[in-house]
């Protein structure tokens, strides 16, 4: 599981030394008008030089340090570049996708009723993603804020506010396993650099159990899934938190992966 590590803004070139920041992500978006301005207070202006030295920099210590949550986030949004106009077209040529860019909703406990996602039956969006917080000590208040990206800067920032559904309705856990199953899914779908590389180099850091079970059938199931299931970029999760995950399934053109494993193989 990634941890955290509060980040600072970046001086001339490159500090990875993280430090101690105002979480602007926590506030309320009502208008897209606030959403912008948090944005602006956020940005750092760079350089095409600046920016090529933080690309190797943050995706070699990315693969020293996978769980440095900064790092990935920098990683994720310098390398973005074509994956994002690749996510907007997908987006912008799907009605929910469309809604998506227009409305610019936020996940975060200011806006989404968690207390009332405890509420929905069991096999439904909502109680999949609110059991899924609770299970693996989450909040969605975690994400860190888009610092790099000017145009289509929602993109990478709800691409990692609907990361924990994405786990939550894939049935995937937040260990090393779990993480480098996702990483698979989406890098197929959006084609993100960070998301490839994870699932490239992530399975090296894999325990002699988890490799043969990533090997014999969750890289097959991820390559699978991430194939051929629709664009989860385009699922406006806030308005299917009633709907149950068998509908979520078929629509979503998605088969879970059923391990002979169990769940025990799962932890190891």
């Amino acid at each position: 599981m990634l941890r955290c590590i509060p980040k600072c803004r970046l001086p001339e070139v490159l500090t990875l030394a993280p430090c101690k920041y105002s979480l602007v992500l926590n506030r309320k978006f009502s208008h897209s008008h606030d959403f912008v301005e948090a944005h602006q207070q956020n940005f750092i202006d760079m350089s095409a030089f600046q920016k090529s030295v933080l690309t190797i920099g943050s995706g070699i210590l990315c693969l020293l340090d996978p769980t440095r949550a900064d790092l990935i986030s920098t990683f994720g949004e310098v390398s973005a570049g074509h994956a994002l106009n690749h996510m907007y077209e997908a987006m912008n040529n799907n009605e929910e996708g469309k809604a998506i860019l227009n409305e610019k909703p936020r996940i975060n406990s200011k806006v989404i009723d968690l207390d009332k996602l405890q509420t929905y039956p069991s096999n439904t969006v909502g109680k999949c993603y609110y059991d899924f917080l609770v299970t693996n000590q989450v909040t969605p208040d975690s994400r860190l804020p888009v610092q790099f990206i000017v145009e289509i800067f929602s993109l990478p920032l709800r691409y990692r506010e609907i990361h924990d559904l994405v786990h939550a309705v894939l049935q995937q856990p937040t260990n090393m396993l779990g993480e480098v199953t996702i990483k698979w899914v989406e890098g197929i779908q959006t084609k993100l650099p960070m998301c490839v590389t994870g699932g490239l180099f992530g399975a090296m850091r894999l325990r002699p159990k988890q490799r043969k079970r990533y090997r014999e059938e969750n890289l097959p199931w991820a390559i699978k899934t991430g194939t051929n299931s629709k664009l989860l970029m385009n699922v406006y999760f806030e308005k299917r938190w009633d709907q149950s995950l068998d509908d979520f399934y078929r629509e979503m053109n998605i088969v879970p992966l059923v391990s002979k494993y169990g769940q025990k193989a799962t932890k190891a």
